[in-house]
């Protein structure tokens, strides 16, 4: 072997693992996951109750190439990293909303949650001698959609199915069950009307050989209006009864009340996922006034917000405006 041979056979032994180890090193670096940072953004106070979530605070990270998250209702936020950031490395946070202090905050890559507190610019106390609206009896009404049903009546309805009895079938049908006699069939078939259902139908054999006959088929169409019998009678004529009771649907609004748990400056009410027409009912000034809570969830004296729960329920949050105080 030469020493050139010797030369490129060492190249080989050297470069070719190089090259290996970084194809597989950039293959793992593809199928990593980047790091998403997870956590909430609340009020800053003292006091638990007051510490409201914040919605709309847009986060942001000081590292090239990294995306912005905004919290949302229930002040969660979920911020990705590039994949070039790993778990221990250091990180500035940055936390920013209009109607709250801006925060930056140096922290590290890691597994956890960020709980971050933001303070409102207009965090100082309202002087007493201010004049105020005094919010008192604050109530929210709601309503839900109620099926109710209203008894109109029953309907009864006789028929009779003639036969002769003692004749062989032959296989000519209609026949008795055990294909022995001539049978004949017989329906009869009741419309409740327009807007009403049947409820509980019964159907009997009331007159002639009632032990040699059958009730084929009792079935209620369209919703619970029509109702059709269909009997077999495999002796002499027999007479059929036919009831029901008649019902009408009817859907009405019915009337709900709730109370808001307060605290501060904050207001907080759940209501069902069924809930229309919300609206608050507060005493302002001594008077009780009405303020429909629309879908833009707009009122005169707060700033409100909504979200959903898991089980499909509604949160609302609100915050009163600068000149309106909780009595």
């Amino acid at each position: 072997m030469t020493r050139a041979h010797k030369i490129e056979v060492w190249i080989a032994a050297v470069v070719v693992p190089l090259v290996t180890v970084g194809v597989f090193a950039l293959i793992r670096w593809q199928k990593q996951k980047p790091v998403s940072l997870r956590g909430s953004v609340i009020v800053g106070d003292v006091d638990p109750r007051k510490q409201l979530p914040i919605g709309g605070v847009l986060i942001s990270a000081d590292v090239l190439n990294s995306s912005t998250s905004k919290t949302d209702s229930s002040g969660f936020f979920a911020l990705t990293l590039p994949k070039s950031i790993r778990r221990g490395q250091p990180i500035v946070l940055h936390y920013r909303h209009p109607q709250y202090r801006p925060l930056d905050v140096k922290d590290y890559v890691g597994n956890q949650l960020y709980i971050v507190h933001l303070v409102p610019l207009n965090d100082k106390p309202v002087p007493k001698d201010q004049p105020s609206a005094k919010l008192a009896n604050v109530r929210v009404r709601y309503t839900e959609k109620t099926q109710t049903e209203f008894n109109v009546g029953s309907a009864v309805k006789t028929f009779e199915v003639e036969n002769k009895g003692n004749i062989p079938c032959r296989k000519q049908h209609p026949c008795s069950p055990d294909g022995k006699w001539k049978a004949a069939l017989g329906a009869i078939t009741i419309d409740a009307g327009v807007g009403n259902e049947f409820r509980a139908p019964r159907a009997s054999c009331i007159a002639g050989p009632c032990p040699f006959t059958r009730i084929e088929s009792n079935q209620v169409l369209q919703a619970g209006r029509v109702l059709t019998l269909t009997v077999r009678d495999w002796s002499d004529t027999a007479t059929f009864l036919l009831e029901a009771e008649v019902f009408r649907p009817m859907v009405s609004q019915r009337e709900h009340w709730s109370y808001p748990a307060i605290f501060g400056e904050g207001m907080s009410f759940t209501l069902p996922a069924s809930a229309e027409s919300v609206s608050i009912e507060a005493d302002a000034d001594g008077q009780t006034i009405i303020f429909p809570l629309g879908p833009a969830l707009q009122l005169s004296w707060a700033t409100c917000d909504m979200a959903t729960n898991e089980d499909q329920g509604r949160i609302y949050r609100c915050t009163l405006k600068s000149g309106y105080r909780f009595q």
